[in-house]
């Protein structure tokens, strides 16, 4: 018996237990020369199981010493990594002498994205292995590696093509007898760069910034620094400290949180009985994409991207070659991101990408996505067109943003292939996919349309018909309280730096100069709110008996559409230039507007900018779960984090609103309510009230106080 095989494959105690055991009886046994660590069915160990987190007994706290136990061993120890080693999967090879991986194995740090940081000592093993840049670079952002790069940082030792666990005992075979002090990771120096100290400064400036607000990147960092300055027992003493505040902080519950919230939205249901246990998808071998607007370019290179053969469509020529010219931009760029090149998406064949101006072209096509502009009669003249081009089974999509999807149905002969799939822009780079279903969209479009996003690796999540569907719903309240709060005397700079303070991406003003505001005057105009169509003597702040702010559509007026024209909310060096400068017209023309409408300017704090931002976008959640629009309230944050730019390490509005507490956000509205009589979106919602009234439940439990008889179906 030279060698003794253990296997990992999760950090759960009884692993762990065995681990242990294992190791202690190798160097008990004389016959034993070397041990092997390697994993089952073909993965090392993707670290703990996050359930185990909420006990800190469980994660680091125990890991930690088996890690010193492996390094310890008199006799060498062999990591033999398959499939995936991360996490704590990853500590554990990192305490072996030896690390030989298969060339298609993954390894990383991923604790940072669940608010964590490595806590089995490797943010001390890793920066003396592979140096503090690249390792500080793995543990800040949690990204994985593959094993080809893995080996040119000198993570790994060799990479094999065949049998790992082969090549891992004929290592050891090889290494017996040889002396271990040079392969133990905790004596040796952490490599010197130049001027670490202001290396270490400059990163933490960048991490702080990359961060908006998430504490485990800065103290991911804060651990590694140890390394540098410290003794290895005193610096894994510091990552325990440090790994202990980040499991106490409430980020790492929401980072927790969001992670299963995007599992739970796989398993879709609708009000009517579907749901994804009962309903297959049909496959899509081939795909159409109508419009090559921004929003067709990305959705073309997404299908692309996920090797879906796809034909673009656009009304004439002229239009089909500025859209091939940008498509194929955006694709070469793509390529260049890609291991293999622009050979691995091969978009200059046609039988991958073609472009056409002919219907008839899509008669073949398994999925059409349409993506023409936000007009009614337009998209239902292309939808009653595709009903009678198109083969019968084929799923007709389309990428509305708030449009009645029962309404473009009713243009086909086979309203129960209409669904909506709602796509953000860029499309190739953000991860929601809102999926709308009508009153006849049949199960199996449901599933399709979630497979389809789980090819393009998007996030779908299903959601039912209503104006704005559930993002954009949630977002128009937000976005009038913002403007009203400029009316009342504040800047679309003070409101803007409450909200990226927060942690969003980016404020609601910068954010309307990005999208251009003439993308909702036009869709205000069709609504008759503003514009030609209104009849005289509308007040101009009034609409409906309720409030309404002008200030867009007198921008609109002004020509300032944001970005594209250097002018809107801000100014911008030129048209289409991204930075964003405070604009005194601006000012001069908010205090015009003031003196116009009688309305005397006040100081607003930042709490009322926030509070009346976001509780009014939560109260709209409440009203959406309470007509069964959404199935959860992991539906609305899943689609905020990934489509709204709401910080991760917030969990999501409805998570954010739950650690607020439901008493004091019923609270602020009442009040604030009370102030603006005439803005409905400020009135509490019923099911807020109800909440509160059984005594402000667990979020997970929201959902069992909704009487069956109000949701719509």
């Amino acid at each position: 018996m030279e060698l003794l095989s253990l296997t990992v494959n999760s950090n759960s105690l009884a692993v762990l237990q065995a681990l242990e055991d294992g190791l202690k009886k190798a160097d008990a046994d004389p016959s034993v020369k070397a041990v092997m660590i390697c994993g089952e069915n073909g993965k090392f160990s993707a670290g703990a199981d996050i359930r185990g987190f909420s006990s800190p007994k469980r994660h680091g706290g125990a890991l930690g010493p088996i890690v010193s136990l492996i390094e310890s061993s008199e006799k060498p120890v062999v990591a033999a990594i398959e499939g995936v080693a991360l996490g704590g999967g990853l500590e554990v090879a990192l305490g072996c002498h030896y690390r030989i991986a298969h060339v298609k194995a993954w390894m990383g740090l991923p604790e940072v994205t669940l608010g964590l940081l490595p806590g089995a000592e490797g943010t001390q093993r890793l920066p003396r292995l592979i140096g503090v840049p690249t390792a500080l670079d793995m543990i800040t952002t949690g990204k994985h590696i593959p094993a080809t790069e893995a080996l040119k940082l000198g993570l790994v030792d060799e990479i094999v093509e065949e049998n790992t666990i082969e090549a891992a005992i004929r290592l050891a075979n090889k290494v017996i007898g040889q002396p271990l002090g040079p392969r133990r990771l905790s004596l040796k120096p952490v490599p010197k760069v130049p001027n670490m100290e202001a290396f270490l400064r400059e990163a933490a400036v960048k991490v702080k910034q990359q961060a908006r607000g998430c504490l485990a990147p800065e103290l991911c960092l804060q651990a590694v620094r140890a390394a540098t300055e410290t003794p290895f027992a005193e610096g894994v003493r510091r990552e325990r400290e440090l790994f202990r505040v980040l499991l106490s902080s409430g980020q790492a519950q929401a980072l927790q949180y969001a992670f299963f919230a995007e599992r739970a939205v796989h398993r879709w249901a609708t009000p009517a009985g579907a749901s994804w246990s009962s309903a297959a998808p049909q496959p899509v071998c081939k795909a159409a994409v109508i419009g090559l607007g921004t929003m067709g370019r990305g959705i073309v290179t997404s299908l692309v991207k996920a090797s879906i053969p796809v034909v673009a469509l656009e009304q004439d020529l002229e239009y089909l070659n500025k859209g091939r010219k940008a498509v194929m931009l955006l694709l070469e760029r793509e390529a260049m991101k890609m291991e293999g090149g622009a050979q691995s998406l091969d978009f200059h064949n046609p039988a991958r990408l073609q472009f056409t101006v002919d219907f008839d072209l899509l008669h073949d096509v398994d999925l059409v996505i349409e993506a023409v502009f936000e007009n009614m009669a337009l998209k239902k003249e292309i939808f009653h067109k595709l009903s009678k081009i198109c083969k019968p089974g084929a799923l007709l999509c389309t990428n509305t943003s708030a449009l009645n999807i029962d309404e473009i149905a009713s243009a086909t002969s086979r309203p129960q292939q209409v669904i909506g799939t709602h796509f953000f822009s860029p499309a190739h780079v953000m991860r929601l996919l809102e999926i709308i279903y009508g009153r006849h969209t049949s199960p199996t479009a449901i599933a399709t349309a979630m497979q389809l996003a789980k090819t393009l690796k998007k996030v779908g999540v299903v959601v039912g018909n209503c104006f704005g569907f559930v993002g954009n719903r949630m977002m128009f309240p937000y976005v009038q309280q913002a403007v009203f709060l400029l009316e009342e005397g504040s800047r679309p700079e003070a409101v803007d730096q409450v909200l990226e303070d927060f942690g969003f991406k980016i404020g609601p003003f910068r954010m309307s100069d990005l999208a251009g505001l003439d993308v909702g005057w036009r869709s205000r105009q069709g609504q008759g709110l503003t514009g030609p169509s209104l009849p005289a003597g509308t007040p101009a702040r009034q609409r409906q008996g309720q409030r309404y702010s002008p200030l867009p559509d007198l921008l609109c007026e002004h020509g300032r559409f944001g970005q594209k024209t250097a002018k809107g909310w801000y100014q911008y060096e030129k048209a289409g230039g991204r930075t964003a400068t405070p604009d005194p017209w601006l000012h001069s023309f908010l205090s015009r507007y003031r003196d116009t409408h009688g309305i005397k300017a006040r100081f607003i704090d930042q709490e009322e900018i926030l509070e009346r931002c976001l509780f009014s976008l939560i109260n709209e959640g409440f009203a959406i779960l309470a007509e069964g629009i959404a199935s959860g309230p992991e539906h609305l944050d899943v689609i905020y984090i990934n489509g709204y730019g709401w910080p991760r390490h917030r969990g999501g509005p409805m998570f954010y609103a739950s650690t607020v507490g439901l008493p004091r956000v019923l609270d602020k509205l009442q009040k604030y309510s009370e102030a603006h009589p005439d803005v409905p979106g400020l009135r509490p919602s019923a099911f807020l009230k109800k909440l509160v009234a059984v005594g402000n439940p667990p979020i997970k439990e929201w959902m069992s106080y909704l009487s069956q008889q109000s949701s719509k179906l």
